[in-house]
């Protein structure tokens, strides 16, 4: 069974125009009833860096989970914001924003490789305290615009590391939408293989034009879990390059039932959040 993130928050993080925390709600309430694993809803990361995501904690309070099996996560960047997350029973799992580049890293969290990897234990320890979960998204796995140091083998040291430390999730994520179908099987053929303690998922930032062979080459090397946004939009602020948009979530659903595969979406229920959604974004922000 595919499993599938549905990120609201990914969505939402670079628009510049605030998004009311009642607006936000209704959109992510939507969601809550369309049937995905989990909700990446929001974040508790510096206000200063990422405005859109300062009132989560009020969000998550206009949120209804009595009667939903998803389960929500949300980003922290540093130690504080981990033990606001994990203060919320209702949060199940803390991502992390690590990356392959030094560059990107010291551009989204402002962190050396060495800082930002003894973070990953910080968190853990919150995570292992407060029976929360971290998912590590190993950012710029496929590649980088900066010219930091890339290859296949760095990848498969950056997870032995992690795997080293206890993490169980994964998301190895294409972040700038830069990933070639070969490099994408390669990793999701050998990876799981290596680790099958680990839950290897795909965070794939891409053009609608591209989407395609990414998503296919991720699917038939065996990857069973994706990170989606209704209608694309969205991508990381910080990469200093355009916004890249997101794996649109319609594109998954159809690429599943055109191939007779299983998913857990009640595609009525995506409508309508789709339609609640393009209520929240702002008219110049629509795909």
């Amino acid at each position: 069974m595919i499993q599938i993130t549905e990120s609201p928050r990914d969505a939402m993080q670079g628009i510049i125009e605030y998004i009311p925390a009642e607006k936000k709600a209704k959109f992510i309430n939507s969601l809550l009833k369309v049937g995905f694993d989990v909700l990446d809803f929001g974040s508790f990361v510096s206000a200063k860096a990422v405005p859109q995501m300062a009132d989560t904690a009020e969000v998550l309070k206009l949120l209804d989970l009595t009667s939903t099996k998803t389960k929500l996560l949300a980003i922290v960047a540093n130690k504080q914001g981990a033990e606001t997350a994990a203060g919320f029973n209702e949060i199940a799992f803390l991502g992390y924003p690590y990356a392959m580049s030094p560059t990107f890293l010291r551009r989204n969290i402002n962190k050396t490789s060495e800082e930002a990897l003894a973070l990953v234990d910080t968190i853990q320890e919150i995570c292992i305290k407060t029976n929360k979960t971290q998912v590590v998204y190993l950012s710029m796995v496929f590649g980088n615009p900066y010219g930091d140091n890339w290859s296949k083998e760095l990848v498969y040291n950056e997870v032995e590391k992690l795997s080293s430390k206890g993490i169980n999730f994964i998301s190895l994520s294409d972040t700038v939408g830069i990933s070639e179908p070969s490099i994408i099987a390669e990793l999701f053929s050998i990876l799981p293989k290596k680790y099958p303690q680990i839950n290897f998922s795909f965070h794939l930032h891409t053009t609608p034009e591209m989407y395609f062979p990414r998503l296919e080459a991720a699917i038939k090397a065996g990857c069973t879990n994706f990170d989606t946004v209704i209608g694309g939009l969205g991508g990381c602020p910080m990469t200093g390059n355009e916004l890249v948009a997101n794996l649109q979530t319609w594109h998954l659903i159809q690429y599943l039932e055109s191939n007779n595969l299983p998913h857990t979406i009640n595609t009525q229920a995506l409508q309508m959040a789709a339609e609640i959604g393009l209520e929240v974004i702002p008219a110049e922000y629509k795909k």
